[in-house]
């Protein structure tokens, strides 16, 4: 497989994305030491609202899980994706159904350029192949 490029924002542009406070983190998982749990648990520790989308699970880390992100009532800035690169597309399809969101950004070998020109068409920011956590480390 060949390697993805990241995406082409530079470091104000990402630091600028951390002034939001509302992410939901979609894929999150309960189970400690995945990617999809230690970020998510940063995040919060670091004090952003996480808002968990997983369908197999009512509760994360203490917060409510929603089915899809459409399904979440109040409001989103972030969309933190942590799926297969093939399975990000329904996401932002479903995702551009809710007002609001800002910044799409799919995790650390994460990307799908049809994905990428759904959100940029509504006006979305896209970060892809890159760590939310490794990346607030860096800059922060």
């Amino acid at each position: 497989m060949n390697t993805i490029d990241i995406d082409k924002n530079s470091d104000d542009v990402i630091k600028r994305i951390y002034d939001f406070k509302n992410i939901a983190v979609v894929g999150m998982s309960p189970n400690e030491g995945k990617p999809s749990n230690y970020v998510p648990k940063y995040l919060i520790e670091k004090g952003y609202n996480v808002i968990p989308v997983n369908p197999i699970y009512g509760e994360i880390l203490g917060k409510k899980s929603y089915p899809k992100v459409s399904d979440i009532p109040h409001q989103v800035d972030i969309l933190d994706i942590f799926r297969k690169s093939e399975d990000v597309l329904p996401v932002v399809q479903d995702a551009i159904l809710k007002n609001g969101i800002k910044v799409i950004w799919m995790q650390l070998g994460i990307y799908n350029m049809e994905a990428k020109e759904i959100a940029e068409e509504k006006g979305l920011s896209v970060i892809y192949n890159r760590c939310i956590l490794k990346e607030h480390q860096r800059l922060f």
